[in-house]
């Protein structure tokens, strides 16, 4: 017989997890502690067995510990050692399908989420932190570690929720996002107060059409965004009928990063061919200018910074839509004034946007799609 633990949580009389009749789903609640109701206790030592069908690879690499959240947030697990090819993996059995799973972290500065080898969410920032994904499953078995994020930090695990919401294992329709502190995501999703466009766009896009996929981070450049891993965990998934937007070029041209204007051009170019060979659409972006890019007559213009020409050129040259955000972005700032522009900015900051200039810098790129005609949007 099985025991029901929650809702769609079934126990064999093994101890394994099995799928639910009504719903596919298994929560996994981490670390010594109580185990809170509706969840499944893992502990670190838990090693992964074919009986029980979930636990640790390799459980002498990992390590209980405290958490300052509540519920099954309220402890967790610490993967000492980590990267995307780790085999210090959580196993756990999954029938073929599409999976949402849903990721609660520990105790953590910044940290992300790799699974099947390959990265799946980019620097979740702050205690207990939540997101989700979507990743289909062919092989019989999710492979999922936390890892870097940010060197130094501790990379911990509190909870995860993992439902089937397909049986084939396709991911939606997908749009697809690669960029720098401007896109990316901040945490807590729905109430930072920093926010990167990336993460309230969204907002603005039917979720029964797509799902949005932000791989953006912090500090990056288009070399990075290559060769680190980002865009490996977007060629691992992309397909037809997917969106791939690309925005770089404001860390490009910090001189610390020594990337010069031509090779950025070829970096963006490398990612633009490989996008579109898996048969996915392409769109560049330019950068928003900064809050400060006033002239003396009250009008913001900024279209010799970040790199644009070459944003701009090679998605003429690529034949590639193009969404030139910097000057779009440029007449909606002259539009309000300084004063109302420097408010959509974080506080003593002309470059980062907050929530509000996020969501506006959204809601012009997702009208700028739908005024090119791009299908779906």
């Amino acid at each position: 017989m099985s025991l029901v633990l929650g809702a769609g949580v079934l126990l064999g009389s093994l101890g394994a997890p099995q799928v639910g009749a009504a719903e596919d789903s298994y929560r996994f609640d981490f670390g010594n502690g109580p185990v809170e109701r509706g969840y499944i206790g893992v502990k670190a030592e838990d090693q992964y067995t074919k009986k029980k069908g979930y636990g640790f690879n390799t459980p002498e690499n990992m390590r209980n510990v405290a958490a300052s959240g509540t519920g099954a947030a309220s402890d967790s697990v610490q993967f000492v050692t980590y990267g995307t090819k780790s085999t210090n993996t959580f196993n756990v059995d999954l029938p073929p399908g599409l999976y949402e799973v849903s990721v609660t972290l520990g105790n953590t500065s910044r940290s992300s989420v790799a699974a099947e080898g390959v990265y799946q969410i980019i620097n979740m920032t702050g205690n207990g932190a939540v997101d989700k994904f979507q990743i289909p499953v062919s092989d019989g078995q999710l492979n999922l570690l936390v890892t870097e994020g940010k060197a130094g930090a501790v990379f911990t695990l509190s909870a995860l929720d993992i439902k089937r919401i397909s049986s084939r294992p396709v991911t939606n329709r997908t749009i697809w996002i690669g960029g720098d502190s401007t896109v990316c995501n901040y945490y807590p999703l729905d109430s930072s107060v920093q926010a990167g466009w990336g993460q309230l766009f969204p907002q603005f896009i039917d979720p029964k059409a797509f799902q949005v996929r932000n791989m953006a981070s912090g500090g990056q450049i288009a070399r990075g965004f290559l060769n680190d891993g980002q865009m490996e965990a977007i060629l691992k998934y992309i397909k037809p009928g997917d969106y791939f937007i690309l925005q770089l070029g404001i860390n490009d041209t910090n001189p610390k990063n020594t990337t010069t204007e031509t090779q950025f051009k070829e970096y963006m170019r490398e990612m633009v061919r490989l996008a579109k060979a898996k048969g996915a659409t392409v769109i560049l972006s330019t950068p928003q200018g900064r809050a400060s890019d006033f002239t003396a007559d009250g009008v913001h213009f900024s279209e010799n910074r970040w790199y644009r020409h070459s944003t701009v050129a090679l998605a003429q040259e690529e034949g590639v839509p193009l969404v030139d955000l910097n000057v779009l972005s440029s007449a909606y700032f002259t539009s309000i004034g300084p004063e109302a522009t420097l408010a959509l900015y974080m506080t003593g900051d002309t470059l980062h946007p907050n929530r509000d200039g996020a969501r506006e810098l959204a809601r012009i790129f997702r009208e700028e799609l739908r005024r090119q005609g791009l299908n779906g949007f």
